[in-house]
């Protein structure tokens, strides 16, 4: 099934069965099943007609209910997940969450990984759909800029919940941190330890959470007088980045004397590059993370993070996703909740 072709009808009306189809055709389940998957007992013309129909129809076979009708399994409530990367510390531990809560209620996760690739990302949507999965959590890919998938998922009745990275493009359930105040806790913190040229390490800003930790940087530096330096600022969301690009920034007369990282791995690749050209840390380089995994207190010294707490962000994103399955929350209204952060003060700051 082409699943852009899908997009782009945006119809309005439930998922074809095929029972509908067996309807239209006055014939039995059990013929239109035979003619979907080309049986010989079925004429040729029945067959094609069929097909046509299904196929004008938007009609998506639910392969897992044919894979457990063949393995005697009860059938199960499962729930999708997209998780931009599985190897993240922060994704992992919201899948837990996630799974955690589901578990509780009787519920089973079927997670997919989009590799923050767009194309990927659309494909699992359309497996999902298949797949018949009562509803999807979906953190979107850093390369995502079109939801016409997300949309028509809607559309169609598909409750959807997103994480972390929303879709600003759909008024849609989400579960987020406090971004914004993260990052001007963080950099208020670093500027009250006597740090004054602060550097700025983030993500692209079409993802809200980087505008968010963006903001909170500048509006901190700007309570206490401060301006943004553009010298400072980096576009830059991993430790290879942050290795290649911080000699330059640290070989400045007037270099940074601290450094907010949109992430831990992107704040260890700077840590590890100021140990590298013979700077102390703090008393030299200030450095602040933001996520507080297990990295952050397996490195020398422990870095200075914020936490995010992705267990419940991934308990609160099942909690919504089930409540609107099970109707305790109402499927016409868009929930929408937010995680506090709190500053994880250790030995990269003063």
């Amino acid at each position: 099934m082409n699943f852009s072709y899908i997009c782009s009808q945006m119809k309005d009306h439930a998922p074809l069965t095929m029972k509908d189809i067996a309807q239209a055709f006055g014939v039995s389940v059990a013929t239109v099943s035979r003619a979907l998957k080309d049986s010989p007992r079925i004429s040729v013309e029945r067959r094609e007609a069929i097909k046509a129909y299904a196929r004008e129809h938007n009609f998506a076979p639910n392969l897992l209910a044919e894979s457990l009708r063949h393995s005697h399994v009860h059938p199960v409530r499962i729930i999708g997940v997209i998780m931009p990367q599985l190897n993240h510390f922060y994704f992992s531990s919201i899948l837990s969450g996630i799974e955690e809560e589901a578990s509780a209620r009787g519920y089973m996760l079927m997670v997919a990984q989009s590799d923050e690739r767009y194309e990927k990302e659309v494909r699992i949507c359309q497996t999902f759909y298949e797949n018949k999965v009562c509803g999807i959590i979906v953190s979107q890919a850093k390369d995502t800029v079109k939801y016409d998938h997300f949309k028509w998922l809607i559309d169609t009745g598909v409750p959807l919940v997103f994480f972390d990275r929303i879709c600003t493009g759909l008024n849609s359930n989400r579960v987020v941190v406090d971004d914004y105040m993260g990052a001007f806790n963080a950099v208020n913190y670093l500027i009250e330890t006597g740090c004054r040229r602060i550097a700025y390490y983030g993500s692209s800003m079409h993802l809200e959470i980087s505008k968010n930790r963006y903001n909170g940087y500048r509006d901190a530096l700007a309570r206490h007088g401060l301006v943004a330096d553009e010298r400072y600022m980096r576009f830059c969301d991993n430790r290879a980045d942050a290795e290649a690009i911080t000699p330059e920034l640290l070989s400045l007369d007037d270099r940074p004397d601290a450094f907010f990282a949109v992430n831990d791995d992107t704040a260890i690749g700077i840590l590890y590059t100021a140990k590298k050209m013979g700077l102390q840390i703090p008393s030299d380089v200030s450095i602040c993370g933001f996520t507080n995994g297990e990295r952050a207190v397996a490195c020398d010294p422990m870095l200075t993070t914020v936490e995010q707490r992705g267990a419940m962000v991934g308990e609160e994103a099942a909690d919504i996703l089930i409540s609107k399955v099970e109707g305790s929350l109402p499927a016409d209204k868009v929930e929408k909740r937010v995680v506090r952060t709190r500053l994880i003060v250790r030995g990269t700051t003063r």
